[in-house]
């Protein structure tokens, strides 16, 4: 749908999570004028949105009369672009093929995410393309993906640790403490131990015997909310909880200045519950995002400011 005023900001909804993403502005005060497929079109100028994959944050309308007048546009702002195609696959694809070639490759963890500038365009409809030579992820459209290891980690949910660790530019490695909450069955503890750090694994179900058999790990069966603030470099945790439960066991850790970093999922039910979000979001030195790994489900990410 081609929007009735100027675009001031886009934000990029998740596969099948348009409507948190929706909730969110809705509750941000930031007008949609229009949805073009995961794409929510704003007059606003942007906002920091925690569902959104990827921001837009300087999108100009354009009428393109063809193929080559799109990609002359595009190439005569800038290098590197992502294509979002919700409509017109064959001629995005044909725009594409006359631009410079992006190498949106899997990343190989722990090699950082990418630095070269990149924006992003969609065609609102044959000939009027929407495109934003800046948005806030690194990632074409979002999605941060990687070289999947399929023989050691016993779930996929690594992968959400992984992506975490990327966003924050820094990661566990040998002499660090983790403490990883509501382990099993050891994906993250797996991830970590990975890196050579030392890890204590709490839940009240045992680990894979893989991952518990790992260097370093060490498992505890006790509830992961019973376990009192220790000094550790990391606190990790994926446990299912309601996000009021978790957001006490973060504020106390935190109370405690008891971890350097913590990373730690925000899942939902049926409902998201934005209130609850909105109190992880406003935790100093934290930030609340949507990985392109996560499902109805939050990442807050904090680290220890310096002194």
């Amino acid at each position: 749908m081609t929007p009735a005023s100027p675009v001031g900001s886009a934000y990029l909804a998740a596969l099948d999570l348009e409507q948190p993403l929706a909730e969110e502005l809705a509750q941000a005060g930031v007008t949609v004028s229009a949805w073009h497929g995961r794409l929510a079109l704003s007059p606003d100028p942007p906002f920091a949105s925690a569902w959104a994959l990827d921001v837009w944050t300087a999108p100009q309308l354009h009428a393109v009369t063809s193929i080559k007048a799109a990609a002359g546009l595009l190439r005569d702002q800038q290098r590197n672009w992502s294509g979002y195609a919700a409509l017109h696959h064959r001629r995005t694809a044909l725009i594409e093929g006359q631009l410079p070639p992006v190498r949106a490759r899997a990343l190989r963890f722990p090699e950082p995410a990418p630095t070269s500038h990149l924006g992003a365009w969609t065609l609102l409809d044959r000939d009027r393309m929407l495109a934003s030579p800046t948005k806030t992820s690194p990632f074409a459209s979002g999605e941060c993906r990687f070289e999947e290891d399929h023989i050691g980690p016993p779930s996929r949910a690594y992968l959400k640790l992984w992506e975490a660790l990327t966003r924050l530019g820094t990661h566990p490695g040998p002499g660090d403490r983790c403490l990883d909450l509501g382990a099993s069955p050891g994906g993250w503890t797996w991830a970590l131990a990975s890196l050579g750090a030392s890890v204590r694994a709490v839940d009240k179900a045992p680990l894979d015997p893989r991952v518990a058999a790992m260097p370093g790990v060490e498992q505890v069966i006790e509830s992961a909310f019973a376990m009192a603030p220790e000094p550790v470099d990391w606190l990790v945790c994926d446990v299912v909880a309601y996000p009021a439960r978790l957001f006490d066991l973060v504020g106390r850790w935190i109370g405690a200045d008891a971890a350097r970093h913590i990373v730690c999922t925000v899942k939902f039910q049926a409902a998201t519950d934005h209130a609850a979000a909105g109190r992880f979001s406003a935790i100093p030195n934290g930030r609340l995002v949507h990985l392109f790994h996560n499902k109805h489900e939050l990442t807050f990410l904090w680290t220890q400011p310096t002194p």
